[in-house]
């Protein structure tokens, strides 16, 4: 009832605030990593890159916590909500790519490579995490987009 009722500037507009933020981080950091691995920057070793994933970590701890109070405030509105729904699936098919994406950067394969040699010199691996790197973009761009519609496709 607070979030939903209140005047107050610590209520709905703070936790919208914080997600908006949370996902600027999330989103942020996953498209640094993702374009690395589509070869922008390919003089930059992988290992560089093991920041992204305590940035990732953090920018989805605010958006898990930020969501499920942003969720609480209308949950049969939500919940019921075929954007809603669409929204989630993209979030959540953006995590699943980091789980194999993460494997790879923090392996053997991935610390050692550079890219600077053609795809097909890099083995079948690099062209499956090239994939993974298209799809988390397109699923992120996706569910960022549905996010921001459900403020003019839900009443």
């Amino acid at each position: 009832m607070w979030l939903r009722e209140s005047p107050s500037i610590w209520g709905s507009a703070t936790v919208l605030t914080l997600h908006t933020m949370g996902l600027a981080v999330l989103v942020g950091a996953c498209g640094v990593l993702d374009l690395r691995l589509l070869g922008v920057s390919r003089r930059i070793p992988l290992s560089e890159f093991r920041w992204v994933f305590t940035a990732v970590a953090v920018g989805l701890a605010v958006n898990i916590t930020t969501g499920v109070l942003l969720f609480i405030k209308n949950p049969t509105t939500w919940g019921t909500s075929l954007p809603f729904l669409i929204k989630m699936s993209f979030v959540i098919a953006s995590v699943a790519t980091l789980i194999p994406i993460r494997r790879y950067v923090l392996s053997d394969a991935g610390q050692g490579a550079v890219s600077g040699l053609p795809a097909e010199a890099q083995g079948a691996k690099v062209g499956h995490i090239r994939l993974l790197a298209i799809v988390s973009i397109l699923a992120w761009s996706a569910a960022v987009t549905a996010g921001r519609l459900l403020a003019y496709l839900q009443p």
